[in-house]
């Protein structure tokens, strides 16, 4: 047997365009109704990052027609092309510069987050310019040290907005936090989420002594909101979960599903020796006389090169190992002598990631193979794949 002995020939009937992307919006859908369901007070679709690399327009759409009614994003910048495709709801972005285009902002009808009186002060000039009444959701740091207003500057900027809103340039609709400590199992989330709800009830209050009544707050992102009621409020802000993803690893989220597929094409087959070294330094020799598939997806296109040596793959409705490092446009598979399931040809198509139904990858395990976040996964695909939505 030849070292480099290619196996079978490409039909033209059975040769994919290259790797393809596939989103179900069936699985948003479902996602959606259940995370409406399990809080209690409303829902908004969290719609960053590109819907967490799904396509922000589809999922938001999807989400409003399945239990959502607000949307949010973080910068402007992603608040624009959901104005742009017709979406009409409340949609709130939290995370802008002193001087992001509040003026735009108001134009459009984005509600913006004021983490503080600097903020606060640069949204009320452009309200004073436009002749508009901003709508803002003061931001409280509630732990994390970043974003949001340090409690010492907290009781100001509620007076400040108290008074923008006496003189009518302002109206507080909202008050807002996020938890640190949020990504638990069920059974220690309380705890972990003990000293984020303790603040965020004394931001409340001071609000309320400033004269504020919005009629929103909102703490809980996925992780909260399917394991600690208390943290609800009047509205969960669900990002992760409307994909399929559950931070913490609860229970309840074991009820939500993948909605990513990726899809490769095998580009070549080749038998090999023992001892055959496989890709770039040689980090991996095959224990045995055996077949690889060559598929065209690497790091460039969003698969963690951390993976290497312990991804895995459908082929033939048989898992099998990626051998070798993960290059950055292709990655090696071993496909084994052909005793179990026969030895795939050039043009057949390797599951590499789903929602798990049929003994594929999923995104927890790319994650976990990979040592990054399931959000990170998702979001880190390339621009290369061909996307298909399956509505």
């Amino acid at each position: 047997m030849s070292a480099l002995t290619l196996v079978g020939s490409p039909s033209a009937a059975r040769v994919s365009a290259g790797p393809v992307l596939r989103v179900d919006l069936a699985a948003v859908a479902t996602n959606t109704r259940r995370l409406a369901a399990a809080t209690t007070g409303g829902l908004m679709a969290v719609v960053k990052a590109d819907g967490f690399g799904h396509g922000a327009v589809d999922v938001a759409r999807t989400a409003l027609a399945h239990g959502a009614t607000w949307l949010g994003v973080t910068s402007l910048a992603e608040a624009w092309p959901l104005r742009d495709a017709g979406l009409t709801a409340p949609l709130l972005s939290w995370l802008n510069p002193v001087d992001a285009d509040w003026t735009t902002a108001l134009r459009r009808e984005v509600d913006v987050a004021v983490p503080s009186r600097a903020h606060l002060e640069a949204v009320v000039l452009a309200a004073r310019l436009s002749g508009r009444t901003a709508r803002v959701h003061l931001h409280l740091d509630c732990g994390l040290a970043r974003d949001g207003a340090a409690p010492a500057a907290w009781p100001a900027l509620c007076r400040a907005a108290r008074r923008a809103e006496g003189a009518g340039h302002v109206r507080v609709v909202g008050l807002m936090g996020h938890l640190p400590c949020a990504d638990t199992d069920a059974v220690s989330a309380r705890t972990a989420n003990a000293p984020g709800r303790a603040r965020f009830a004394w931001g409340i209050a001071r609000a309320r002594e400033a004269g504020l009544r919005p009629p929103h707050r909102h703490l809980a992102a996925t992780s909260a909101t399917l394991t600690d009621r208390l943290t609800h409020h009047t509205m969960s802000r669900i990002g992760a979960g409307l994909v399929g993803i559950d931070p913490g690893g609860s229970l309840a989220g074991a009820r939500l599903e993948g909605a990513l597929e990726l899809r490769a094409p095998v580009v070549q087959v080749r038998a090999v020796r023992a001892g055959t070294g496989v890709g770039y330094g040689h980090t991996h020799r095959t224990g045995r006389a055996t077949h690889l598939a060559l598929l065209p997806a690497g790091y460039a296109d969003g698969l963690p090169r951390t993976a290497s040596g312990q991804a895995e793959v459908l082929l033939r409705g048989r898992r099998r190992p990626v051998v070798g490092r993960i290059s950055m446009d292709q990655l090696v598979v071993d496909v084994g002598d052909g005793a179990d399931g026969g030895v795939p040809e050039p043009g057949e198509q390797a599951l590499l990631l789903g929602a798990g139904r049929r003994g594929e990858p999923t995104v927890a395990q790319w994650a976990a193979w990979s040592g990054l976040l399931p959000h990170e996964v998702v979001t880190g695909l390339g621009a290369r794949w061909q996307r298909e939505v399956a509505r």
